[in-house]
């Protein structure tokens, strides 16, 4: 069966649905008005029942989703249709009459036997098949907005759903939050839809306290956020409120000659909590500011969703603003409230604060061995050790041993804050609140900075630790979450990744890359490997062979990892696989090497080569044993040479391979590359007229190793084969 839509009469309007809920979670809520109109308007067009391009737009406020969608049709269009019946041998006589079996067909359709007046032929010969012309009238939006609202319902992205009863006492129903209103208007007429026992209507609710009416009544689907703002206290659209939020909070700031704190997360949920903000200034006593200022804004914007002031070099202040859902003329006893219950907030804080400064993070360290970091890698505190001993290797492995102590000492205190009131109480503040503790236990700026930033970087974008005793705490902090979870068997698998360990491997990438260049990544995991204190299965696991070791596998994870963050950073993903085929260890070089890789490709030559490398690589593979690790390359016999263009081959690799070889040393990968050119000429000749698989042993072995001489020359730099086209 074959459609054609055709264009009907029916007329287009705005499509308003809305669902009116109790509370919606906050931290979703941007994501469910998003997909919610999303998922309507796919399922709308699919109906057939939506005219041209216009995007939904989505609604979302803490007790409603809404989305609104122009162009809908109250009919889709008449679809023409063909049905295949059967063959033209099998539904005509030889007079050309409809057969039984044709009538029989059509009957089956709901045709009489006039229809054989539509019948048309496709294809010729004995394929030649009858086709039926009919035609099926479009859903009218009622039946697809029913099916559109029970898919788009069903896809929505909820974190947990609820399980309530219906007024009638007996049926249940599940969704995010419990729904007691149901909207869908179709320009002003009401499309008669159901969803979890609700009827559409065309009212609904506004602000709890502020409305001008209760319920609100929608005339047309256009009207609806300027009838909700109107009459309703409300604004509906997620990204008006929030605008409205960002607008309000800098004039607050700027009139305190202040600045509030930028967190878009924040910000986001704060929209999600008000239907008609309003920001109001705030003040908390400032003796509270001898508690370092990240435990007061994390408090701050954690457990009342304040906006905290900085003033202009960064430093909290004792102001900051809240965002009210309700905008009383005197804002006064608003204000004085969330003054007087942030207060003890801060007062726990400093009180924290104060307990933890009683004892030292050296006086901390012993009672790690009794908090279990992993069943299988043991107690924190044997963590520590493991920590502590990488560090010292990866000192000494970069030529910093004269850092050991230190990086010593600071791995030791990194954890010990876990152990305290604040940390317990915000974990967020791990590595932070050890800093602050470590300088008031007098073990200097530089551990002071080692341990506040050893978790650094934790995100992608986020700085990395700011010295080099920091960089190599935190890679040896790195390297061990790493080691351990793969030693055991917990390597991420497809989009599971529970211990960050993918966050993980680029933060060690980033440090060998910007901070440690002396350093490349087998280093790096071998100075790991050599700690003495692995637990015995992760020891077992790197004494495997190398073909499928922890060692292999570790590497292949990190070159998978390195393939993503390049080709993120824009270079060509055949550039990439080439530079990590050759040397995926030495970070510090990637970046030269496959801009030397873009300059090659420019060469004109460089297609030719590239070509040539990779019928090089195959001619190898297929004709000679794999290498051993550590075999010295096969030798040339110069006087096997018998043909004019081995032997000019052989002399343009020695004058070429000489210069190339000079530049690779000197770290000129683009003039090393752009050598090879020369080589174009001689190698062209050398296909066109040799014959590499000769006849005489010796001399077939001599010309395949003066092709491994090649390969050798051209590949230092990338692996050129995987340019050819």
């Amino acid at each position: 069966m074959q459609a054609d839509g055709r264009t009907g009469g029916a007329p287009a309007e705005s499509l308003l649905v809305e669902l009116f809920c109790e509370e919606l979670p906050p931290k979703a809520l941007r994501a469910l008005g998003e997909a919610f109109a999303a998922g309507l308007e796919q399922a709308l067009r699919a109906e057939g029942l939506v005219q041209g391009t216009a995007a939904a737009e989505p609604f979302a406020s803490p007790r409603r989703l809404a989305m609104r969608l122009a162009g809908v049709l109250a009919q889709a269009p008449q679809q023409s249709l063909l049905h295949k019946l059967m063959p033209v041998s099998v539904g005509l006589d030889g007079e050309g009459r409809p057969t039984a079996a044709l009538l029989k067909k059509l009957a089956s359709l709901g045709e009489e036997a006039s229809a054989v007046e539509r019948l048309q032929r496709q294809g010729s010969g004995k394929a030649e098949t009858l086709m039926l012309a009919a035609h099926r009238p479009g859903a009218t939006l009622a039946e697809g907005l029913q099916r559109s609202l029970e898919a788009a319902m069903a896809r929505l992205p909820i974190p947990k759903t609820m399980q309530y009863p219906l007024a009638d006492g007996w049926s249940v129903v599940n969704f995010v939050r419990p729904v007691h209103g149901l909207v869908a208007l179709h320009g002003t007429q009401v499309v008669p839809v159901v969803a979890l026992g609700l009827s559409a209507g065309r009212s609904t609710r506004g602000h709890r306290f502020e409305a001008a009416i209760d319920p609100v009544p929608l005339r047309s689907a256009d009207d609806y956020e300027a009838t909700l703002e109107r009459d309703g206290a409300v604004i509906a659209r997620f990204s008006d409120r929030r605008a409205e939020i960002a607008r309000q909070l800098a004039a607050a700031g700027a009139a305190e000659g202040l600045v509030p704190i930028e967190d878009e997360a924040l910000l986001d949920e704060v929209t999600a909590l008000v239907e008609r903000p309003q920001v109001l200034r705030c003040r908390f006593e400032p003796e509270f500011l001898q508690v370092p200022q990240e435990c007061l804004i994390l408090t701050m914007k954690a457990n009342q969703k304040y906006f905290p002031l900085l003033d202009g070099q960064g430093r909290l202040t004792d102001r900051f603003l809240v965002v009210s859902n309700i905008r009383p003329a005197d804002a006064s006893a608003v204000v004085q409230g969330n003054e007087r219950v942030v207060r003890p907030r801060l007062a726990d804080a400093r009180f924290f604060y104060e307990q933890d400064r009683q004892r030292s993070l050296a006086s901390r360290v012993p009672a790690l061995a009794q908090v279990v970091y992993h069943g299988q890698l043991g107690s924190q505190g044997e963590r520590v050790e493991r920590v502590r001993a990488i560090a010292r290797a990866l000192a000494a492995a970069s030529g910093q041993a004269e850092r050991g102590d230190a990086a010593d000492r600071a791995a030791m205190l990194a954890k010990a804050d876990l152990l305290t009131d604040m940390v317990g109480e915000f974990p967020e503040l791990q590595g932070v609140m050890g800093g602050y503790y470590a300088r008031h236990d007098g073990e200097g700026d530089a551990v002071a900075r080692a341990i506040e930033d050893h978790y650094r970087p934790r995100f992608a974008g986020d700085a990395l630790p700011r010295d080099p005793l920091g960089v190599l705490v935190a890679l040896a902090d790195k390297l061990e979450t790493l080691i351990g979870l793969f030693g055991i068997g917990q390597a991420p698998t497809g989009d599971r990744d529970p211990f960050a360990l993918r966050r993980h491997a680029l933060g060690v990438i980033r440090m060998l890359r910007e901070a440690l260049p002396q350093l490349t990544l087998q280093q790096a995991l071998s100075a790991a490997l050599d700690a003495p204190t692995w637990p015995a299965a992760v020891a077992e696991a790197a004494a495997a062979p190398l073909a499928g070791g922890l060692v292999e596998r570790l590497m292949q994870f990190f070159r998978d990892r390195l393939s993503v963050l390049l080709r993120d950073e824009g270079h060509a993903a055949h550039a990439v696989e080439a530079v990590l085929e050759v040397d995926a260890s030495r970070l510090s070089t990637l970046g030269d090497r496959l801009h030397a890789v873009r300059a090659f490709a420019l060469l004109s030559e460089s297609a030719a080569l590239a070509a040539a490398n990779k019928r090089i690589a195959n001619i190898l593979r297929k004709s000679a044993p794999a290498p051993q690790d550590g075999a010295n390359p096969p030798a040339l016999d110069l006087q096997r040479f018998n043909e004019p263009a081995e032997r000019a081959l052989h002399a343009a690799l020695q004058s070429t391979g000489a210069v190339s070889d000079a530049r690779f040393d000197a770290g000129d990968f683009t003039a090393s590359l752009q050598a090879l050119a020369a080589l174009k000429e001689p190698v062209d000749r050398f296909f066109d007229e040799v014959m590499v698989n000769a006849d005489d042993p010796a001399v077939r072995a001599n010309r395949l190793a003066l092709l491994a001489a090649l390969n050798r020359t051209m590949n230092r730099v990338a692996d050129l084969s995987r340019l050819a086209a």
